[in-house]
């Protein structure tokens, strides 16, 4: 159990779409647009895990072409919401953030979200330390991803509205959202290489 406990918090606590836009709308837009923003990151992080653990996901992933859709649906969404963050409150931007990424935004991101199903994929189907009981062991391994999951997030979320809070020069905070953003979309296509 203590195993999957440190598995868990070191494939959460490292850099992924999740965490990376996390600390991007809090340092683009505040804390009350990421508490919401986080929100949605759970239910859609406890939706990819029922589906994983289900085999829901495994089956839906096996299918190539639709693979292949939820790829580029994934990286297509997340070249939005990184553009939402890079160039939030920006005076030069080909986009303007109209309104902050919300709960619908997070539940959205986890859904597509390529290290979301390869985490809950490693960290549900390895780490067995009940297997005279599935059920009992699934239930407890739920309980502790989200007691590891809920605090690591809402950090992420408090570093980038302390970052909002240091008032930075415009263009620091710019390149600080760009930054963020890219290294977003950094990971994201390290996991859709990894995947292929």
């Amino acid at each position: 159990m203590i195993e999957f406990a440190l598995a868990v918090f070191f494939l959460i606590i490292t850099p992924g779409p999740g965490v990376l836009s996390t600390a991007g709308v809090g340092s683009a837009f505040g804390y009350r647009p990421g508490l919401a923003y986080v929100g949605g990151l759970f239910v859609g992080n406890n939706v990819v895990a029922a589906l994983v653990i289900s085999g829901l996901a495994a089956s839906a992933l096996a299918v190539p072409w639709l693979r292949t859709i939820l790829a580029w649906a994934s990286v297509a969404y997340l070249i939005y919401l990184a553009a939402k963050i890079a160039f939030a409150g920006s005076k030069v931007a080909f986009m303007e953030a109209e309104r902050a990424p919300g709960f619908v935004d997070g539940l959205a991101l986890q859904a597509i979200n390529p290290k979301a199903y390869a985490v809950n994929t490693a960290l549900f189907s390895g780490f067995a330390f009940m297997p005279e009981s599935l059920w009992t062991e699934t239930v407890i391994k739920v309980v502790i991803f989200n007691a590891i999951w809920v605090p690591i997030h809402l950090a992420w979320l408090w570093a980038g509205v302390i970052l909002r809070r240091l008032d930075l020069s415009p263009g620091t905070q710019r390149a600080i959202n760009i930054a963020m953003a890219v290294s977003m979309l950094m990971v994201v296509a390290l996991a859709i290489y990894a995947q292929t």
